[in-house]
């Protein structure tokens, strides 16, 4: 199968877009071609049967710079690709649905979010299958939704031999994702808070991300008021953003994953915490079917901060031998659920 990818970068340095490389490269495995149309592409290094068309962002090209490189590649490239998969950006299906349909293409989408945006709406009926991570993340309506489960490249989340003592002295707890108001980052701090002032627990916590748009850049600057105010800097540090490749070994370096979200989609790095052994806190809807059945102490209710916080001092109390357990079996599960070498196999069935 030759096959056509549309999706936001190709940057192993990018923090947010990185691990997609992974995925394309596993694509490369089972395909006879790849052709990858992204917004912008920046460091990678793929193999030859793997062709990168860059719209134009990273040149610093405008909006119909970027539409007319977005026609003249899908025309140009016709007869080396005979399916599409669009990831996340719905536009791209409206903008080339009809001219892959007179080609005979058949065009799938992923999409794993809570929100059903307009353009969402008119994608679902041009595209001719929907692959997404769990029922909580496509929550429109439609016959052509196929459950996938995400793509954790599992063996990069290797869990070291050392993880399996923790410092009591310094128990590392660690959330990663941009810093937006959705990520609920508030009911975080005041669990810290709460904690520190009800007595001797030795922990930090670490938060990896960066705002994801400007309006977000002052959504920041008041948690990080906030943690000042509260003379809780001991606690908690901003390690700001960090490319997706260097995540593993932050992973491994950290002793339990929290996440605050309130998106109701399945959130990959809730899944890659998993990967690398860590036990997880999580208040998600998802999360719910994903660990509810292996430890019921990793769910607490949305936004309450005292719940988070007695959750958190239930695994800070955790002794090492259970605690490692929990992760093998959290790693398991992703594996065998979320495995990236089973969903492209999924993905490429589907096709046929």
């Amino acid at each position: 199968m030759k096959l056509l990818i549309i999706t936001q970068s190709i940057d192993e340095n990018n923090p947010i877009c990185g691990f997609f490389l992974d995925w394309v490269l596993e694509f490369s495995r089972n395909c006879e071609k790849v052709t990858v149309i992204c917004l912008e592409e920046g460091k990678h290094s793929l193999p030859e049967n793997i062709k990168v068309l860059s719209l134009g962002k990273e040149k610093g090209e405008n909006n119909f710079k970027y539409i007319l490189n977005f026609y003249r590649y899908i025309w140009k490239e016709r007869g080396n690709y005979d399916n599409v998969f669009v990831h996340m950006n719905q536009v791209y299906v409206i903008m080339g649905g009809l001219f892959w349909k007179l080609w005979n293409k058949k065009i799938a989408l992923w999409y794993a979010h809570g929100s059903i945006p307009f353009a969402l709406r008119i994608a679902e009926k041009m595209t001719d299958i929907v692959f997404t991570a769990s029922k909580e993340s496509f929550r429109l309506e439609s016959g052509k939704v196929k459950v996938v489960g995400h793509g954790i490249d599992v063996n990069k989340f290797k869990v070291e031999s050392e993880k399996l003592k923790v410092d009591r002295e310094n128990f590392k707890i660690v959330t990663i994702g941009r810093i937006s108001p959705v990520k609920d980052y508030e009911t975080l701090i005041k669990a810290v808070e709460y904690l520190k002032n009800k007595g001797k627990l030795n922990f930090i916590v670490d938060i990896i991300g960066g705002a994801g748009v400007e309006s977000d850049v002052a959504y920041m600057e008041k948690l990080k008021k906030e943690v000042e105010d509260k003379s809780l800097g001991d606690k908690i540090k901003f390690l700001g953003k960090i490319p997706n490749r260097e995540i593993p070994e932050y992973l491994n370096n950290h002793d339990l994953f929290v996440h605050m979200s309130k998106t109701g989609s399945l959130d990959k790095a809730v899944l890659e915490a998993m990967a690398g052994g860590l036990p997880i806190l999580s208040c998600n809807d998802a999360s719910k079917d994903l660990v509810g059945d292996i430890d019921e102490n990793m769910l607490f209710a949305v936004g309450d901060y005292e719940d988070l916080a007695e959750k958190m001092k239930i695994f800070i109390s955790t002794p090492d031998e259970p605690l490692a357990s929990l992760g093998e079996r959290l790693r398991v599960r992703v594996t065998e659920e979320h495995g990236l070498q089973r969903l492209v196999g999924v993905i490429i069935k589907k096709y046929s």
